[in-house]
């Protein structure tokens, strides 16, 4: 409002341009935050199922064959190992040797068919509607706006809590929680009119411009990187045959080469 000073009022014409342009920041950021979260949980999530969904499948059979590939030729390696030290040959304890030095390759592929069946399940799911979609949205964006930590660094723990409800929430489409978190929420105070105020509100403005070329380089990232890079692959029908076509070429070459190395082991085990 004023300040006094040696019984003389002093105004701050200063401060409604410097609070208008933190407000404007905030907006920015908070439309970013949408932006961003929007990307990494809604769009790149159903590209990656639309992948996944279309590719996935023949992707994971490959990687099956060539760790299957790597385990029959360590296979061989082994037997002919003993062979040359004229040591029996003990094929369950080949296996036990396999299995250890195959781990990573057997979680890889676990962690594979995990993401097979998050594509399948999400494919599954009841979409929300383009109206509840906005809402969502809509109801979102308020609450960042509201409780985004990087716009209220001091949140106490509960609201910190609340947000990321909101957050999972936004994730997961379950408008009725938003809806909740969104109707608890009263609108952020800024400080009033000063020095002090002044002081604060340029030290916010330069913090928020700061957060702003981060989030700028967080979405940037996201649509550089997969699963954003095959939105436009996704929508060639041309590319796609073509790339389904590559990869079956690939897994028939696998299991050829796997044949080959399964004959030669039982070659040596005569």
């Amino acid at each position: 409002m004023e300040q006094k000073k040696s019984g003389e009022v002093i105004l701050f014409p200063e401060y409604e341009d410097l609070k208008e342009e933190v407000e404007k920041l905030r907006t920015e950021l908070s439309m970013l935050v949408l932006e961003r979260d929007e990307l990494q949980f809604v769009e790149c999530r159903n590209l990656e199922m639309a992948y996944l969904l279309a590719l996935g499948s023949l992707e994971y059979r490959i990687y099956e064959a060539q760790c299957t590939l790597l385990r029959q030729k360590r296979k061989m390696e082994l037997i002919q190992a003993r062979r040359n030290r004229q040591e029996h040959v003990v094929l369950s304890e080949i296996a036990q040797i396999l299995d250890r030095e195959f781990l990573s390759y057997q979680k890889k592929l676990e962690e594979q068919m995990e993401k097979m069946n998050d594509a399948i399940q999400r494919s599954q799911a009841e979409a929300l509607s383009d109206e509840e979609a906005m809402e969502l949205k809509r109801r979102y964006r308020r609450i960042v706006k509201a409780l985004h930590p990087d716009l209220h660094p001091n949140l106490m723990p509960e609201q910190l809590r609340l947000f990321q409800n909101a957050v999972a929430a936004y994730e997961h489409g379950d408008l009725a929680v938003m809806r909740v978190i969104d109707e608890m929420l009263s609108e952020p105070i800024l400080p009033d009119k000063g020095w002090d105020a002044m002081r604060q509100l340029a030290e916010e403005r330069k913090r928020l411009s700061v957060l702003l070329k981060q989030l700028r380089k967080s979405i940037q990232n996201i649509k550089s990187t997969y699963p954003y890079t095959v939105k436009e692959l996704l929508q060639n029908s041309e590319w796609m045959e073509q790339r389904k076509r590559e990869l079956h070429e690939i897994l028939s070459q696998y299991q050829e080469r796997i044949g080959e190395y399964q004959a030669r082991i039982q070659e040596m085990l005569r």
